[in-house]
């Protein structure tokens, strides 16, 4: 874990490219469906597309902790871009933290630089908050297995270069799953058709397809019946990733708000001078601080490793995406007829935001697993 003043450095440095690379076309993204993937390729010379990776492969070595700071400074410039962001380091870290030397050797050095891109593969169209009913299958047939199945609404879908796909190797329920890394152009895979979405419009997401799909042995993470554990550690620190970038949402929101009241008069005064004004951003604000110190603490829980690290990450999830979502909704409102209009950002936010109370388990199953460990003790 950084001290503080080098978090400091490495959010000034994020805001920077936030404020230069993501920032200045986040509108223009948003309306053209537009996947940049020169900025990502820029980022990742920064260090951004292996933060929590370890160092000797190009990653950046950075704890959870560390790495929520970097997000949230990102996201303030682009929501979906960072989000794609994040998916990726958990693709590069789970290959880190799981694969073999030869496969960490194989992937991560243009996984970390973003030469490859990389998407996580567990969702399917049955089998969405109930992850370990999927029934993606994986045969085993002398050198290769062989995988059947569609996995649904996969960031990168069709532009990224490697997918990590769960599938079952075994019987049903959580200890028949395995993961497997899945390059872009391997025989019987192919991708459905660009989603047309509310938000997060800078990242392209397809259906993943597999059809007879074969994967060379050496391509197991991990070992057989390995693969839902691996999936939801990684979706421990997902979690607090998705949650970091509703925080730079709801941190710009704000900012916006701020000084459209300053500049915006009514009745003859500014709106900033209005008590109920005042009082909304002041809403606004203490939401926003309760959600960035449930978000730090608990990627603090995982950079130590605490036993219940899952339960203060889904409660984490759960409070600030909700709150940070109702902050960027707040913005919108306060700007009037102006913030339904695509020339103001604050839309943006609004719907970039939205999708987080539900990727990466949905806030409701969130509850589950925090009031399932509550009740455990």
């Amino acid at each position: 874990m950084y001290t503080k003043d080098a978090q400091k450095e490495l959010q000034s440095r994020a805001r920077a490219f936030a404020d230069e690379e993501l920032a200045p076309k986040m509108q223009e993204r948003d309306e053209k469906q537009h996947f940049p993937i020169d900025v990502l390729r820029k980022g990742a010379a920064l260090g951004y597309g292996g933060l929590y990776t370890r160092e000797d492969l190009g990653g950046s070595g950075l704890g959870r902790l560390d790495t929520s700071v970097v997000f949230e400074a990102l996201s303030m410039g682009d929501v979906s871009t960072t989000a794609y962001i994040t998916l990726h380091n958990m693709c590069s870290w789970i290959i880190d933290e799981y694969g073999t030397e030869e496969q960490r050797k194989r992937y991560l050095p243009s996984v970390t630089s973003m030469e490859k891109l990389a998407s996580y593969c567990l969702t399917e169209p049955g089998a969405g908050s109930d992850a370990a009913a999927l029934t993606t299958s994986a045969v085993k047939r002398g050198s290769h297995y062989v995988l059947n199945g569609t996995k649904a609404f996969i960031s990168g879908g069709g532009s990224s270069d490697v997918y990590l796909i769960m599938a079952r190797t075994g019987g049903p329920g959580p200890k028949g799953v395995s993961c497997f890394i899945v390059e872009k152009g391997f025989k019987g895979l192919s991708f459905g058709k660009k989603e047309t979405k509310l938000g997060w419009n800078s990242q392209p997401t397809r259906a993943v397809i597999m059809e007879d799909c074969e994967v060379p042995v050496e391509n197991l993470l991990g070992a057989e019946g390995q693969g839902f554990s691996i999936a939801m550690k990684g979706l421990n620190g997902s979690r607090i990733n998705i949650g970091s970038c509703s925080l730079g949402a709801a941190q710009a929101s704000i900012e916006a708000v701020i000084e459209r009241v300053k500049a915006r008069k009514q009745f003859g005064q500014p709106l900033s001078d209005f008590q109920n004004t005042q009082m909304k951003i002041a809403d606004m604000a203490i939401s926003l601080l309760s959600s960035r110190l449930m978000i730090r603490h608990a990627a603090t829980m995982l950079d130590q490793k605490h036993p219940h690290g899952s339960s203060y990450c889904a409660m984490a999830k759960v409070h600030a995406t909700d709150g940070c979502f109702k902050i960027c909704d707040d913005s919108l409102q306060m700007h009037g007829g102006y913030g339904y209009l695509k020339d103001y950002k604050a839309n943006v936010y609004f719907r970039d935001t939205r999708v987080h109370r539900i990727l990466g388990g949905a806030n409701e199953v969130m509850r589950l697993i925090a009031s399932g460990a509550l009740l455990s003790d």
